[in-house]
C-alpha cells in the first residue's frame, strides 16, 4: 500500500469519525449550517493533502488536528467576508454612472482576493513594509526610518514581497 492509499484510508476514517462533530464545531463557529458544511468539507480536502497522514501512524489528536485546520479556514472565510462587504459598501457609495459592470466587479473582487492572500502570506514586518512603498508611496530610506530597520532590510523585505507577488501570479 502506498503512502497516498494510507492517507486516503485515514482521511476517509477521520471523516467517517468526526465529521458529524466538525460540522457542529464549525456550525457553533460561523453560524451557518450552510457555510459550516462547506467548511467540513474543504477541511477534509485540505486533511487529504496534509502531511500528517503521509505516515503510517495514526493521528494522536484527531480533532484537535481537525481544529486546527479549519480553524485556519474560519479565519479565511471571516477575512475574506469582511473583505467582501468593504467591497459592497465601497461600491455603495459610488455614484451610479461610476458603478462598475457585474463581470467588472467579479474581476475587481477576485483581485482583491489575491492581494488579499499575497498580503497575508507575508510575515508582518515584510507586510507592513510592501505596503508603505506601495499605499504611502515611502521610499526605502523613509520605510527603513519608520520601521527602525537598515535599507538593507527593506530591500529585502520588498524583494519578499515582490516574490510572493510573482508566485501568486503563476
Amino acid at each position: 500500500m502506498t503512502s497516498s492509499d494510507s492517507a486516503r484510508q485515514q482521511c476517509g476514517a477521520l471523516y467517517i469519525e468526526h465529521h458529524r462533530w466538525l460540522v457542529g464545531w464549525l456550525r457553533y463557529k460561523l453560524g451557518c449550517l450552510h457555510d459550516a458544511a462547506d467548511l467540513a468539507q474543504d477541511t477534509f480536502v485540505r486533511v487529504l493533502s496534509s502531511r500528517e497522514l503521509q505516515t503510517e501512524e495514526p493521528l494522536q489528536e484527531p480533532r484537535a488536528f481537525l481544529v486546527t485546520v479549519a480553524g485556519r479556514l474560519v479565519s479565511n472565510h471571516f477575512r475574506r467576508r469582511s473583505l467582501e462587504q468593504a467591497w459592497l459598501e465601497t461600491l455603495a457609495a459610488l455614484p451610479q454612472q461610476q458603478v462598475p459592470s457585474p463581470e467588472v466587479q467579479t474581476s475587481l473582487l477576485q483581485s482583491l482576493h489575491e492581494v488579499d492572500a499575497m498580503l497575508d502570506g507575508l510575515a508582518p514586518r515584510v507586510r507592513q513594509a510592501f505596503l508603505l512603498a506601495q499605499l504611502e508611496g515611502c521610499t526605502y530610506a523613509q520605510i527603513a526610518e519608520r520601521l527602525g530597520i537598515s535599507v538593507r532590510t527593506v530591500k529585502r523585505y520588498m524583494a519578499e514581497a515582490y516574490e510572493q507577488c510573482i508566485m501568486l501570479t503563476l
